[in-house]
């Protein structure tokens, strides 16, 4: 298949990496906010918790379209994928956006390893985001004219 019939699956993924990254800012900036109100012992607004959440859960399905869209772009166009470091660092990062979720289902006083592995998993996601934002740069300019 030609590029031309591929645009606007690229303009998707271009809208929905940079909502990835806004979203993992927000996530940033209320989970510093609730971990510094709960280790200050202030009281949390309702509204922060939700906010953090229902972030969170979009910025999984904003991964998981970006790898549906870079699975199904490069088939189209290559008819195999492989063809760059983004499919590791992209595969990297669905692997660390559903490890952080499905750790911060099971953050409860009594599981104090899973509070240690979202945070540590959201750390180095900063790695990942980087690292697929620098190989997704790279696979654009092969599609530029």
């Amino acid at each position: 298949m030609n590029l031309p019939s591929f645009i606007w699956l690229w303009k998707i993924a271009a809208w929905s990496m940079g909502l990835s990254l806004l979203a993992y800012l927000i996530l940033a900036v209320t989970g510093i906010n609730l971990f510094s109100r709960r280790n200050n012992e202030h009281p949390q607004p309702n509204w922060l918790r939700t906010a953090h959440y229902t972030t969170g859960w979009v910025m999984v399905a904003l991964v998981l379209l970006l790898l549906a869209i870079g699975v199904v772009g490069t088939l189209g166009h290559f008819g195999s994928l492989g063809h760059s470091g983004h499919l590791i660092a992209g595969c990297s990062v669905v692997v660390l956006v559903l490890l952080s979720a499905a750790s911060s289902t099971q953050i409860s006083p009594s599981q104090p390893w899973a509070r240690a592995v979202h945070v540590g998993t959201n750390i180095v996601l900063l790695v990942g985001f980087t690292w697929v934002s620098l190989t997704g740069w790279q696979v654009v300019q092969k599609y530029l004219p």
